[in-house]
């Protein structure tokens, strides 16, 4: 194995997550123009990176980030999730484990048997918590003293919302909605065989069955097992 293949897990982390600040930095710098179209493309491309920034804490509650370095795996996934809104890796790691092992039920923290509003309340209430809400207004108001209000608002804040609904959509009620045959042991479905929109729209994790089979696949080769 040679050393970028044995650490290839760390550096596209880290490239996610440099990704992330790097466009974070130019939109909370650039003078909004509402009449541009840079203003929807920085929307969606930040958008995109908080998307990230979550399956790199995903993949490290699997253990998949550096699987020879358990420290390094953590510390990944708790950076990432930290700068996704000030979520806690901590929190989250039980949680995705309860999901895998008791998905699609009761105790599925990611499962509701309601409609898309109902369910995506419930999917918000389970990660959101007071502590997240303080720590994101804090912040705000200390960065406002030298952001325009309006940037933190369109590049920081709503990114962020959109990220969560994007992680719900494409990796929580489309694959676990509805019924499932009695013979599909992990209560999942697949997205059809389309790389570049599965990509786009949620890292791979439209094909959620897959993931689902193989857990110990990292977010990058998820597509492989599509094959």
């Amino acid at each position: 194995m040679t050393l970028l293949k044995k650490h290839l897990g760390v550096i596209i982390s880290i490239l996610i997550i440099s990704a992330w600040f790097v466009m974070l930095s130019i939109s909370l710098q650039w003078e909004v123009t509402y009449t541009s179209l840079l203003l929807p493309l920085f929307i969606l491309v930040q958008s995109h990176l908080y998307t990230g920034l979550f399956i790199t804490a995903h993949d490290a509650m699997h253990g998949v980030i550096s699987p020879s370095n358990s420290t390094l795996n953590k510390i990944l996934g708790t950076f990432a999730a930290l700068l996704f809104a000030f979520n806690f890796y901590h929190r989250l790691l039980p949680k995705h484990h309860e999901h895998h092992k008791y998905v699609a039920t009761d105790k599925d923290p990611d499962y509701a048997q309601k409609g898309f509003f109902g369910w995506y309340l419930k999917f918000l209430m389970e990660y959101v918590d007071w502590k997240q809400i303080v720590l994101m207004a804090i912040t705000f108001n200390i960065l406002k003293l030298y952001i325009p209000q309006e940037n933190l608002l369109l590049f920081w804040i709503a990114p962020s919302f959109l990220a969560t609904l994007q992680l719900f959509y494409f990796g929580t009620y489309l694959p676990h909605r509805g019924e499932h045959e009695a013979t599909n042991k992990h209560k999942a479905r697949s997205q059809s065989k389309n790389h570049l929109w599965a990509f786009l729209s949620c890292y791979f994790f439209g094909y959620h069955y897959e993931h689902h089979n193989t857990p110990w696949v990292p977010w990058w080769k998820l597509y492989q097992q599509k094959q």
